[in-house]
């Protein structure tokens, strides 16, 4: 099957995330993740993977048997089933020949994508674009993933004459929603020495550091009173819970910072008088300043807790996720280097970004498998302006059998 033809084929099944199923502990929080899962593991099946394994779920493991007799090590490679809640309509995907300017999306409801808005539209002149129609996502996150992996083991087996070790992959649910399926993975029993997920951005982009992540809950208890007789008496929480706010370091939100900088982001309060909740979300690059972030919320608690009590206030901080740069460092650094190696054989320009968000890399090489972010290709995740370069996807492919034939080339320390 084409790399174009997969990739469409994937997006006709919607797999948005759903957040309320997922806070429930629900995995997949969602029907048509497992239905592409399904779907997945046919497909895989009739590639000739082997030992693949659907889980209720919705986590998908399968392995590409080795070609040498050479030990090599286990490379593996991740991608996630879900999209994101932000649109949650059925995806009509359709193939632009590209010959510059706007791309009219919806005729009918004025819907274009505009090169004014989105420079980098002027790199794929001349080449065919995949858009949606502007009724929702397209779902190259991260379904070109899937895409450009099921291409290059199908272009493995159809070509025993490449040389290989042992592949894994897997296909994880709820991604969208604090990394669910990677939290839920079982990394001892999949076997791999190392991997890459693909879940990011433009050719050529190259993640290996993103945040130090956690989020802060955060309750004010306030003391109700009758209006008229409310001098001395009323403590008015959501009040408390504004000064709070206002104590945060000026320009420390994510509307104010970009590159490696750090933040406390407001996500949402509720509440009344009597009672209020605050919730937060901590990010830092380095991991002593996420370390000094969380105290810092900690102290404005405690003297909040000296002027109205310590009734008044309570927190609650929790980790998300590390910075997968934690765990690529000294004998870990080397899935970094084979994937330098494989863009550079492919002619392609490594763009290294510190990602300001998290992928479920992240979780996997906290648990022990160094794993690197590799581009899909695809621009505007999240948005109904998401499109995927058809040049680019089939780049992501090539690098993905490039790092293969790199690792069976050479031995490296896991």
């Amino acid at each position: 099957m084409d790399i174009i033809e997969r990739f469409i084929n994937y997006t006709t099944i919607n797999t948005a995330t759903n957040n309320k199923n997922g806070a429930q502990g629900i995995l997949p929080s969602s029907s048509g993740q497992f239905e592409l899962a399904k779907l997945i593991a046919k497909e895989l099946a009739e590639i000739g993977l082997i030992e693949i394994d659907l889980q209720k779920n919705a986590i998908l493991t399968a392995t590409l048997p080795a070609n040498i007799n050479e030990d090599v090590p286990i490379v593996s490679f991740f991608a996630h089933l879900d999209t994101s809640e932000e649109q949650t309509a059925d995806t009509k995907a359709k193939i632009i020949n590209y010959e510059g300017g706007d791309i009219i999306l919806n005729k009918v409801q004025g819907i274009t994508l505009k090169q004014s808005d989105y420079p980098e539209l002027k790199n794929y002149q001349g080449q065919q674009i995949i858009t949606t129609d502007g009724t929702s996502l397209l779902g190259a996150d991260d379904k070109a993933a899937i895409a450009a992996i099921l291409n290059s083991l199908q272009t493995l087996t159809e070509n025993p004459e490449i040389k290989h070790g042992t592949v894994k992959v897997a296909f994880l649910p709820d991604e969208e929603q604090g990394l669910l399926g990677a939290k839920a993975f079982d990394v001892s029993s999949f076997g791999a020495n190392f991997g890459y997920t693909l879940d990011c951005c433009g050719i050529g982009d190259f993640v290996y550091e993103n945040w130090n992540a956690g989020s802060a809950v955060v309750t004010f208890t306030g003391q109700s009173a009758h209006p008229m007789s409310a001098k001395g008496k009323l403590k008015n929480s959501l009040l408390m819970a504004h000064k709070f706010i206002s104590m945060l370091p000026g320009g420390e939100a994510p509307e104010y910072t970009d590159g490696r900088e750090g933040y406390y982001w407001v996500k949402q309060l509720n509440g009344n008088s009597a009672q209020t909740t605050l919730k937060l979300d901590i990010r830092d690059f380095s991991k002593s300043n996420y370390a000094q972030r969380k105290d810092f919320l900690c102290k404005l608690a405690n003297n909040f807790a000296l002027l109205w009590g310590k009734q008044s206030i309570d927190i609650t901080i929790s980790d998300s996720y590390e910075n997968v740069a934690n765990s690529l460092k000294g004998d870990a650094r080397f899935p970094i280097d084979i994937a330098l190696e494989a863009y550079r054989r492919n002619g392609i320009k490594p763009n290294l970004i510190p990602m300001r968000g998290g992928y479920d890399g992240a979780v996997l090489s906290e648990k022990g498998l160094p794993c690197p972010n590799i581009f899909t290709g695809a621009h505007n995740f999240h948005s109904i302006y998401e499109y995927l370069p058809v040049n680019s996807l089939k780049a992501a492919s090539n690098v993905i059998l490039e790092v293969i034939k790199i690792t069976s080339e050479k031995t490296y320390s896991n």
